[in-house]
């Protein structure tokens, strides 16, 4: 690839040697070592790591086991659909919903080498990207850079045609396929929606025919679902805190939203691949103005992502607690109700000193709930 993306880019394999080095003697690398292989030895690992020279060694060595020991450890369930959506010779663009930092691209990508299919690049946001084991471990991955919006609108602009031009590259010469968000950041109330700036973005590396823009990048929306929502609490707590006035970002909290979803109870976690958008799908918008377009483009997508939300009986039960009413009690146990207001209650607690308990009770059953109102605006 031209030395342009240099400052975004993933590692090549040429590099992989140096960032296992680097990897393999960090203060961390013990830790790290031993939640992913438990019952081996960490200079046994750390032998291995330095013996990877490819990203796909080091995919298939050590992010597929992490990948396994999250979903052992925390999960009760992990399944997939829609698979046959996806041919082993096309290169697609997934655009997925947005519920955890690290997992919703992460697990993804156990789907991909379980069913033979390669890897995606992964876009990863450079607010996360900080400290060299962090920004190793990422760019092995095949995870690529992603600047916030901030700045001057010449800058925000030039970084958002850098990005289309990266993506546009790595679908069509590089034949690589590429996860990125339906959004900037993370799905905090549990309404998931694409960003219409995101959809401009695609097609800005190619203005001359908007159909053909997004068409040849091979659209594929996914809907990532969790029985227990990745970092309730933490969500909650900063929802509360937006409402109270300006939210400003503390010290360490994107690691602790990392690790606080890596490690806490998930339940049953479904991926589901929708229906691609195609050139027809496309071709109804023809006549829209560019505007227009980007939003139609972007409830098409909401529309297939919130249908193929997998509900829970937590959704279900957060509902009927939202509203007060039983309109949902045909789809949850009385134990799956105990349980859910007894884990709500334990988390809430903690900030009782601090905050309106009731206040909060609203905004953590609205994250589990508001899926149900997009499932039904979509039906």
């Amino acid at each position: 690839m031209e030395n342009r993306f240099d400052d975004i880019r993933p590692y090549y394999n040429e590099e992989i040697p140096a960032a296992m080095q680097r990897i393999a003697e960090a203060t961390s690398f013990p830790l790290l070592a031993s939640y992913v292989f438990p019952n081996r030895s960490i200079d046994d690992v750390r032998e291995e790591m330095r013996g990877y020279k490819t990203i796909k060694e080091f995919q298939l060595g050590v992010m597929y086991h992490a990948n396994k020991q999250i979903l052992k450890k925390s999960a009760t369930e992990f399944t997939f659909s829609g698979i046959e959506y996806i041919s082993h010779n096309t290169n697609y663009l997934f655009v997925s919903n947005h519920r955890d930092i690290m997992l919703d691209a992460s697990l993804l990508q156990n789907v991909f080498i379980d069913n033979g299919f390669d890897t995606s690049e992964i876009t990863f946001g450079a607010n996360l990207m900080r400290g060299q084991v962090v920004i190793d471990v990422g760019k092995s991955n095949k995870m690529f850079k992603v600047e916030r919006p901030g700045g001057s609108i010449k800058e925000f602009y030039r970084s958002s045609m850098h990005l289309s031009d990266y993506i546009r590259t790595t679908l069509t010469e590089r034949h690589q396929s590429v996860w990125i968000a339906q959004r900037n950041g993370r799905t905090k109330d549990g309404v998931d929606r694409t960003d219409q700036g995101i959809i401009k973005m695609f097609g800005m590396s190619r203005s001359d025919d908007k159909i053909e823009s997004l068409a040849e990048l091979n659209i594929v929306p996914v809907a990532v679902s969790y029985e227990w929502e990745p970092c309730d609490i933490l969500k909650t707590i900063e929802l509360y805190e937006r409402q109270q006035g300006p939210y400003i970002k503390k010290p360490g909290e994107d690691l602790n939203s990392i690790l606080t979803g890596i490690t806490e109870p998930k339940g049953r976690i479904h991926i589901e691949f929708c229906k691609p958008i195609t050139r027809d799908d496309l071709l109804q918008f023809d006549n829209c103005t560019s505007g227009e377009f980007h939003k139609a483009v972007a409830n098409l997508m909401d529309q297939r992502i919130c249908s193929a939300y997998r509900l829970s009986p937590n959704n279900y039960i957060a509902y009927d607690l939202h509203y007060g009413k039983k309109k949902y009690i045909n789809m949850y146990t009385s134990e799956e109700k105990k349980a859910f207001k007894e884990r709500m209650k334990s988390l809430l607690i903690r900030y009782e000193d601090e905050c309106d308990i009731e206040a909060l009770a609203d905004i953590f059953l609205g994250i589990y709930a508001n899926p149900i109102d997009s499932k039904k605006l979509f039906e």
